[in-house]
């Protein structure tokens, strides 16, 4: 039976364009058999859309109307509640009630993350949802959890988001035995403030989880642990940081050529080694962020999202339903 992915047409800088166009990669690409898509939002508008495209004839495709849209710049908590009628909300709606398997939006961030708690609701069991962001190291990719839904946590949601995390890790990443580590300020026991100590001896209690101890911020890129637990202040702060790292080293290396007088030829050559690395950094290729704990398949996108970056976004969603990862994440978050 076919996975079905509601869409949020309307969500992202470039909606509804970019947005169809993913939509339609993914359903013409190889795993497109197996996948329907739900495109939410004004219908007039979507049809209109769709019209121009030529490839969009039988796939399958349908649209559900969403009369409002949430804006990229608008206040998560009023905009969620004075616009109910929003691709957000519809596109939730129709996960909760059974019409898709999972939403997807590159939209508004905050608007999801709440629109998704108070329609889809928290798992039993679940103190906080919390996102999940995607670290390239010199081993592949590690897994940091929480990037910014929880800025403030107590020691027993770290614990929490360390189990969800190695749920998402095994079954959706196929990470056999998934180490976990908590990040601090330094590897021993007994460094950091309360939470993180506290955090420690429960984490390191904890038998149904590999924890591997302490790590600090410079251990994470080389590969010190498959899934990163740390509070959403510390690892938004850690994810924005890392969003500028690849940009600012390859100004500073192109600085660098020029002062040294390279030849253009020779510019060429360490040019594809940095657009080598480039690409491990491109958050387009592991499919959006999930929200892991809300009681259904949740993806966050970023709102410059190309149609790639959606395309990927609509088949990692397939993914989580597939897997059923809120069944299993149920299951180990009151172990």
């Amino acid at each position: 039976m076919a996975i079905r992915v509601a869409v949020d047409a309307m969500g992202g800088d470039r909606a509804p364009g970019v947005v169809i166009d993913g939509a339609l990669q993914a359903l013409s690409g190889a795993h497109g058999q197996d996948l329907e898509v739900l495109l939410v939002g004004p219908e007039e508008q979507l049809l209109r859309e769709l019209a121009a495209h030529s490839t969009a004839e039988g796939l399958p495709l349908r649209v559900l109307h969403a009369p409002e849209v949430i804006g990229m710049e608008e206040a998560p908590a009023a905009a969620v509640k004075a616009k109910q009628q929003s691709s957000i909300h519809v596109g939730l709606a129709a996960h909760q009630n059974g019409r898709a398997d999972a939403f997807v939006s590159a939209g508004n961030t905050g608007a999801v993350m709440a629109a998704s708690l108070f329609i889809l609701g928290r798992l039993p069991g679940v103190a906080r949802p919390s996102v999940v962001g995607f670290f390239p190291t010199t081993e592949g990719v590690c897994f940091v959890i929480d990037v910014g839904a929880n800025v403030d946590c107590k020691p027993s949601h770290l614990l929490q988001f360390a189990r969800m995390g190695t749920v998402y890790a095994r079954q959706v990443q196929g990470v056999a035995h998934p180490s976990v580590a908590l990040l601090n300020v330094g590897e021993e026991p007994g460094k950091g403030n309360e939470q993180v100590k506290d955090a420690f001896a429960l984490l390191q209690a904890a038998s149904d989880l590999h924890f591997v101890g302490n790590i600090e911020g410079r251990d994470i890129m080389h590969h010190a642990a498959d899934v990163v637990v740390c509070d959403g202040f510390v690892g938004n702060v850690l994810l924005k940081f890392g969003e500028s790292l690849l940009t600012a080293v390859m100004h500073m290396v192109g600085q660098q050529m020029q002062q040294q007088g390279l030849t253009e030829a020779q510019q060429g050559l360490v040019g594809d080694v940095l657009r080598s690395v480039q690409h491990r950094f491109n958050p387009e290729k592991y499919g959006g962020a999930p929200l892991l704990g809300v009681a259904g398949n949740v993806l966050i996108g970023h709102g410059s999202s190309s149609p790639r970056a959606i395309e990927q976004m609509i088949l990692a969603a397939a993914r989580l339903a597939e897997q059923d990862v809120t069944h299993s994440i149920s299951t180990v978050v009151e172990a």
